[in-house]
């Protein structure tokens, strides 16, 4: 009956963030886009650059399949990065500027850059980086004009480069929506990084899954707090095209800063790591003043009870996601519900800590037992392992079919972290399987006693691992950095978690300092499990 009904230019369109850009620039041309300092940019200003910018790696030779690198922070070329490679079907390598230079030579390497735009701030690393590369890439040096210090390593400015670009530069959408649009490095703590492969179906739809699941309105004001290089910033380079918003650059986190941009420019949504809301929610009264209709969003643990109580008061609202690099960031969502918000503020901070549903976009998320591939029961007690399957999933990790193999292994991408589901369906996270603590034969979230720790007024972030024990085989070990200012005693914290944990669940050694953390923020577990071992007993 249907045999003849195919696909056409009339009723089939690949999907593409590129088409949020022509959208934006057309409807919207001169709304503001981006602020950075005291420059300003319009929608029709960002796409007629994006086309410069197209134009010219076309003529430097950058064609379809090929790979771009960027060592940016939250600058207008990030932005502008996230849409001109794909103008030619090329593929964004957005680098992490906290790594060394040799992870990101091995990144370059692997990924076969073609081209690296490099702001003068990270010039020395990557000046380091391209000497170790088998085969260096071009270099575009960016002079933002808020930093003076840095050579130039190419032989063009981002600017002058522009200018050598056709601002007409016809473009169209890929051939293909599976066609690779963005490639992420995982942050590598157990050996190599993993080259996780994006598609412009994947982007264009999890940038329309953030408006929606957000309830995001028309033309909001984005502050960039989030870096742009962590899973393409969430896709929301791309969601604020969609919507034709303002997106506020900041090039390095700040706390007074990010405070006075919200005040002054009337951010509305920003995103990042549980350790920004925490220092927002620290920092000192006169700072905090002047907010109201803010939405913040965290992933990772979400804010203990205190800091959500003051960010509340503050006028910040937060919303607690989860996801990994390879679900492009965000995959699902902890949605409150309105009865919720008569709750006192540590049972809505417990509710607020799940993992929730998947995204509306994300087909699905289920909490699986990983050799059965059965649900667990929705009881809040039974564990098995995170798994999603949907649209808003990689193709795969580059040149390593093996590790893609496993992680897609049954039908599933398999995240690796242990949960629970709750009779509501919201999943709630108990461990990453290789952080579980086995003590005299019980099982104990490593999560579960963070969450603890982290409810005291004097603890900023909390880490714990399994230390070697001859009488259990292995007890809980607590790493606890605190805010600044403040003190906690290991008697103290011993009594907090003696309030609040079962006997067999309270860590039995305290250890105080700031966290090891990754290049994007992790903090460094397997550091601080070989800190525990190393701990003797007279310490």
């Amino acid at each position: 009956m249907y045999q003849d009904l195919g696909r056409n230019q009339a009723n089939y369109t690949p999907l593409s963030p590129l088409s949020f850009l022509r959208k934006a620039a057309t409807v919207h041309p001169q709304r503001l886009a981006v602020v950075h300092g005291e420059r300003r940019l319009n929608w029709a200003q960002v796409q007629a650059r994006c086309r410069r910018l197209a134009s010219a790696l076309q003529r430097m030779g950058v064609a379809e399949g090929d790979t771009v690198a960027a060592l940016l922070p939250n600058t207008p070329a990030m932005i502008e990065l996230h849409f001109a490679p794909a103008m030619l079907g090329a593929v964004l390598n957005a680098l992490n500027t906290r790594l060394d230079a040799e992870t990101l030579a091995f990144m370059l390497d692997h990924g076969e850059a073609k081209v690296v735009f490099v702001d003068r701030e990270f010039s020395p690393v990557m000046k380091r980086a391209l000497a170790l590369c088998r085969q260096a890439p071009q270099v575009i040096d960016v002079d933002d004009a808020a930093i003076e210090e840095g050579e130039f390593l190419g032989e063009i400015e981002y600017e002058a480069l522009l200018e050598t670009g056709d601002p007409t530069f016809a473009y169209g959408l890929p051939g293909d929506e599976w066609n690779a649009i963005a490639l992420n490095y995982t942050s590598g703590t157990t050996g190599d990084p993993k080259g996780v492969v994006y598609h412009h179906r994947g982007a264009y739809l999890n940038a329309v899954a953030n408006i929606i699941d957000w309830g995001m309105p028309p033309h909001p004001v984005y502050l960039w707090t989030l870096p742009m290089f962590h899973c393409n910033g969430w896709c929301f380079p791309w969601t604020m095209a969609a919507v034709a918003g303002t997106q506020v650059c900041l090039r390095r986190f700040d706390r007074k800063q990010v405070l006075e941009l919200m005040r002054t420019h009337g951010v509305t949504h920003y995103c990042g790591a549980p350790v920004v809301h925490a220092a927002l929610a620290a920092a000192p009264e006169e700072l905090k003043q002047g907010l109201a209709g803010v939405k913040g969003q965290v992933a990772g643990a979400a804010p203990p009870a205190a800091v959500l109580e003051e960010m509340e008061r503050m006028g910040v609202e937060i919303t607690h996601v989860y996801g990994l690099t390879e679900v492009y960031g965000p995959a699902s969502i902890c949605q409150p519900k309105p009865e919720w918000a008569q709750l006192p503020i540590d049972e809505r901070a417990e509710l607020n800590s799940r993992q929730g549903v998947a995204c509306l976009l994300q087909e699905d998320m289920q909490v699986l037992d990983p050799d059965t591939l059965q649900p667990v029961p929705w009881d809040g007690a039974s564990v098995g392992e995170i798994m999603f399957r949907g649209n808003i999933t990689m193709k795969g990790y580059l040149k390593n079919p093996r590790a893609t193999d496993a992680a897609f292994s049954g039908g599933w991408f398999r995240t690796g972290d242990l949960a629970v589901v709750y009779a509501d369906g919201n999943v709630k996270i108990r461990d990453r399987s290789k952080d579980v603590i086995i003590s005299g034969g019980e099982n104990i979230s490593s999560l579960e006693v963070e969450d603890v720790l982290c409810r005291h007024p004097s603890v900023l972030a909390a880490a714990v691992v399994a230390r070697p024990d001859p009488k259990w085989g292995e007890t809980p070990c607590a790493f606890v950095e605190l805010k600044d200012e403040l003190d906690l005693s290991p008697d103290a914290a011993l009594a907090h978690c003696r309030q609040n944990l079962a006997g067999f669940k309270v860590p039995k050694r305290f250890v105080f300092g700031p966290l090891p953390r990754t290049a994007t923020g992790k903090v460094q577990k397997f550091a601080l499990r070989d800190a525990a071992r190393a701990l003797t007993d007279a310490e």
